[in-house]
């Protein structure tokens, strides 16, 4: 297998590389960096989160610009302003031994005046979001006109959120640009439609299979009713102390209702949803980095570029509805080379969705049972006796209270201290899970859904196990959104429950077109849905949203 040696990188570079720890280059990085360093030729890399994309395209930016040269010459453009941080963290490491290089992260929600500064105190490499970018064009603060290198990562999540327009802007001023890197973990047709415009001949690196789930994780489901979902993910952390992880949920609501029980309860956890302010954002992740927090929850959105190591665990509170968002949240864990669990809290009804991601992904699911209440204090039992065995009494003066305590406990048996211990830290568990009930879904209880569900019974349930009426009691919403807004149906189903804090559960059939949307909704739904989004703003357009009967279709 290739070195990096191998790959044509200067000294300076493999230096870096070397003290960073790193001895073999990834499959991408290894077919993409020969390539790159030509610097004229275009390229589309195919590959998904985790494959050491930032790497591949980085370090040939950093031999390719000119460090006398003090104007931006090479532009990396990204989603979130997550990744945006995150690349250019990544790539100032590698920069660690090349002189007079220097890079700006350019992206929402903090001071533009003070990447306006940094921007013109001299940089040669920019890594931006689309939307500061084209504000700081019009501002005229940026000249993009000597830019000789565009990198695209992540090309799919920009056009899923909308970007397309940006894109194509920020690629139009560009014109002496020399080459184009398009790195995406997709081709949907839209990505292929930017590279034949823009791009001339580009030469192209698939890495893995379209949506191949990662080998290194463990997958795993357990099926509960939906009123059950949040007792069932309390029971599943408890089960797993020690679990450093990520909990995905749909919409912004539910993750901030989530958490603020968790936090009622003792748990170490955050919420990061795009409400946050970039501060907040912030603090909230050099928090889970330093793992003074134990949990993360989040929304699809906001975890957009979150690359954090050691992440043990990836809890679906609810399964999404594209393979590929599957795919990227279980891609969160078992990294660099580790181990890690996915688990999903599913109800009987989307057991066949399982099934279709095991067909797509190409691995298998395992199906768990919940932990039943005595099963969790057990699991809580022997890690803390582990912990106790491992615990280091080194580096304390412990021999000064040995007397002491020798005196204190004369009249007390070794078995009844280990019982007081025991009783100390476990006493909540003890209480709370006394007389748990079993959250597993049996199969007779399945066998009377499904049969309901052929019965075109009219009681269903939201995510949070509070029954609506379903069936005939659905009505029809018109919005003037579709697919030219840049949407596509999971991220118009996204945006709708995010702007209206509303559960899937109340949604029925989506009819997307071009310039119009047809939503079904919950008759009880549907006037929450239309307050919440009628005359808001997407773009700077006016939202219209109203029942369908008063629209042609």
């Amino acid at each position: 297998m290739a070195t990096f040696r191998d790959l044509g990188l200067n000294e300076q570079l493999l230096t870096s590389i070397e003290e960073m720890g790193f001895t073999q280059p990834t499959n991408i990085q290894e077919k993409a960096i020969p390539v790159l360093l030509s610097g004229t030729k275009d390229l589309v890399g195919l590959a998904q989160t985790g494959t050491g994309k930032t790497a591949a395209f980085g370090l040939p930016l950093l031999q390719l610009v000119d460090p006398a040269k003090k104007f931006p010459q090479a532009l990396v453009i990204c989603p979130t302003r997550e990744l945006c941080m995150q690349i250019v963290n990544e790539i100032e490491n590698f920069n660690k031994h090349s002189k007079g290089i220097h890079l700006v992260a350019v992206y929402g929600g903090t001071s533009i005046s003070a990447q306006i500064r940094d921007i013109r105190r001299g940089v040669q490499i920019v890594v931006a979001t689309p939307g500061r970018l084209i504000d700081l064009i019009e501002r005229k603060a940026i000249n993009l006109e000597e830019i000789s290198y565009v990198v695209l990562d992540e090309a799919d999540e920009m056009l899923n959120m909308g970007f397309q327009d940006d894109i194509e802007t920020i690629l139009k001023n560009t014109p002496k640009r020399e080459s184009t890197w398009l790195f995406s973990a997709t081709m949907p047709p839209e990505i292929r439609s930017v590279s034949k415009r823009y791009m001339k001949d580009p030469f192209e690196i698939t890495v893995g299979k379209k949506n191949t789930a990662s080998k290194s994780v463990d997958h795993q489901y357990v099926v509960t009713q939906a009123q059950h979902r949040y007792e069932v993910l309390k029971r599943l952390i408890d089960f797993n102390p020690g679990m450093y992880g990520i909990i995905f949920t749909r919409t912004k609501a539910d993750a901030q209702e989530i958490t603020e029980k968790l936090t009622r309860e003792g748990y170490d956890i955050e919420a990061l949803h795009g409400d946050l302010s970039q501060q907040q954002r912030n603090k909230v992740m050099d928090e889970f980095r330093e793992k003074t927090l134990q949990l993360l929850i989040a929304t699809d959105v906001a975890a957009r570029g979150i690359d954090v190591q050691g992440i043990t665990h990836v809890i679906n509170f609810e399964l999404p509805d594209d393979i590929e968002v599957y795919t990227h949240r279980s891609g969160r864990t078992g990294r660099a080379g580790k181990t890690g669990v996915c688990i999903s809290i599913v109800h009987s009804r989307e057991t066949r969705r399982i099934r279709d991601i095991e067909r797509i992904t190409q691995v298998p699911f395992h199906k768990l049972e919940v932990p039943s209440g005595k099963d969790v204090c057990r699991k809580q039992f022997f890690y803390f006796m582990d912990k106790l065995l491992s615990a280091d009494i080194s580096h304390g003066d412990y021999e000064t209270y040995l007397p002491m305590l020798s005196e204190k406990f004369a009249e007390v048996s070794k078995e009844e201290v280990l019982k007081r211990v025991a009783a100390l830290e476990f006493d909540r568990f003890l209480k709370y899970y006394e007389n748990a009930e079993d959250l597993n879904m049996r199969e007779r209880e399945q066998r009377f859904e499904r049969r309901d569900d052929r019965s075109g019974g009219d009681r269903r349930r939201d995510t949070r196990g509070r029954e609506f009426s379903g069936g005939g009691n659905m009505t029809r919403l018109f919005v003037n959104i579709g697919t030219k807004d840049g949407f596509y149906k999971a991220s118009f189903l996204q945006f709708i429950l995010d702007m209206s804090d509303l559960p899937k559960d109340v949604l029925g059939r989506i009819d997307m077109k071009e310039m119009n949307s047809w939503i079904e909704v919950d008759k009880d739904a549907a006037r929450k849905m239309t307050q919440a989004i009628d005359g808001k703003k997407y773009k700077g357009r006016r939202i219209r949203m109203n029942e369908a009967d008063s629209v042609r279709r």
